[in-house]
């Protein structure tokens, strides 16, 4: 049966009115035998929409930077994104070297508009998220020196916080809880809290979060959710405050050994209090016997993880990040260059700013919209691929569904694409994730004709009902 797409079948829809229906309308089933068979169904739904309540409206960072705790100072974030300028203008002083870099498209009025937003973006929150880092980049030192490195790092997160020159979004990255690790990786969490709840009085910074990394079995979450419970308890702190992610770099944590996906044992594990899941590409990838040559974020067995990952944990509102690009937009050349040289760099960052840009980019395609950096070479190709991501397809997306919400949600033919209810939600996921980026204004996503309430109530059905009832 052929679908009508065309204004004919629309306005034939009009004619068929409730008062034209209403006296042909026979019902078979009375109202308390419908409300036995509903009761079930009404627990049972209710069960469903706890367990998957949607994703959370809060902004999510669009990045996280990891650096080793050793080097961590109060202002270390706007130092970096000060780094991050200069090195833009090195080997990107206009537009037109940007554009070519990446191989924007869309001409120069594009790769310009990208590159003022990058430019502006490193000037005004070059890092939105920090992970100060105690495991992979810190190493294993001794327990001295990092019982050392715990206190005064948390003495620089409490001066950044009176200096107000923290990251939006910060926290640690501690020792997994495994057998061989627990006890370091408690002890460095408990000298940390402590030291910084006594630095401040009592405040963490805002939007504070530990990382556990190589979590294997639910035990370990549930460990630390415990250990919360015990600071909370003896520091005064709120309790629900201490917050945590958690890491899938095993094959164990996609798949168990009963052939389930373990995931959300570790979701519930954490007593409610973990709030995202980031992928380790390497350590995944090793475990996946990957030679290093190929450890690759864009590797079929990350794609496997991934898209594992993102169907156990769909609208449970819990955030997914991918990982991070090893190959630094670092120059191998120093102090006074010779004309050769500065050209050798220029190649080098660009090679690999294009890598980590397609990288970028393939995660987005994926339903990634956050990821690793960890270098301040990094950030430039993670914001022009944020932005050129969203931005190349903006003018159709704002066609789409101005038309589709005009059209009372009835299936629409623009051009050659058909959208019925399906895709109205995911370009009403397209505005939410441009908007949260920073790639489009909130002016920008008016131009669709919904109210910013609208956008971020996140469901277009919702939109559509409530807009019927007016």
């Amino acid at each position: 049966m052929d679908i009508l797409l065309t204004e004919e079948a629309n306005q034939l829809d009009e004619h068929i009115t409730y008062k034209t229906i209403k006296q042909q309308i026979i019902m078979t089933i009375s109202s308390s035998k419908k409300e036995q068979l509903f009761n079930r169904l009404r627990d049972a739904n209710n069960a469903f929409n706890e367990i998957y309540p949607g994703d959370k409206s809060d902004r999510q960072p669009v990045h996280t930077l990891y650096g080793g705790a050793n080097l961590f100072k109060s202002d270390s974030p706007i130092n970096l994104g000060q780094r991050a300028l200069e090195i833009l203008d090195t080997y990107a002083p206009n537009h037109e070297v940007f554009g070519k870099a990446f191989g924007l498209i869309g001409g120069d009025d594009f790769a310009k508009k990208i590159y003022n937003k990058v430019v502006a973006k490193l000037k005004s929150e070059a890092i939105e998220d920090f992970r100060i880092d105690f495991e992979d980049g810190y190493g294993n030192r001794s327990n001295e020196e990092e019982d050392a490195t715990a206190i005064a790092v948390a003495k620089e997160v409490a001066i950044g916080m009176n200096d107000k020159t923290l990251s939006p979004f910060i926290g640690i990255r501690v020792k997994p809880f495994t057998e061989e690790m627990k006890e370091r990786g408690l002890r460095t969490l408990d000298l940390f809290i402590s030291t910084l709840v006594k630095e401040t009085n009592g405040k963490l910074p805002d939007n504070f979060v530990v990382m556990l990394p190589k979590v294997t079995i639910p035990e370990q979450p549930e460990t630390l959710a415990g250990f919360f419970d015990i600071l909370e308890e003896e520091l005064g702190l709120s309790k629900g405050v201490l917050k945590m992610e958690m890491m899938v770099e095993t094959t164990q944590a996609v798949m168990a050994i009963d052939g389930t996906n373990p995931l959300y044992k570790f979701i519930k594990a954490s007593k409610g209090r973990c709030i995202a899941m980031h992928f380790g590409t390497y350590d995944y990838t090793a475990s996946c016997s990957i030679t290093a040559k190929y450890q690759e974020m864009d590797h079929p067995v990350c794609d496997f993880a991934h898209h594992v990952t993102k169907v156990a944990l769909a609208h449970t509102g819990i955030w997914l990040s991918d990982g991070a690009t090893n190959t630094m937009p670092i120059g191998p050349h120093r102090g006074e260059l010779t004309d050769a040289q500065k050209e050798e760099n220029m190649q080098v960052v660009h090679r690999a700013w294009k890598k980590g840009y397609d990288h970028i980019r393939h995660s987005l395609w994926n339903g990634y919209y956050q990821g690793w950096d960890l270098n301040p070479a990094q950030f430039p190709m993670r914001y022009a691929a944020v932005y050129a991501f969203f931005l190349e397809s903006y003018d159709d997306a704002v066609d789409r569904l101005k038309t589709f919400v005009e059209k009372a949600a009835r299936a629409t033919l623009i051009g050659d694409v058909f959208d019925d209810a399906a895709t109205g939600q995911g370009l009403l996921n397209y505005f939410l994730r441009a908007l949260n980026s920073g790639a489009i204004t909130e002016e920008e996503v008016l131009e669709t004709g919904l109210t910013l309430d609208e956008i971020r109530g996140r469901s277009f059905k919702k939109i559509l009902e409530n807009r019927k009832m007016k």
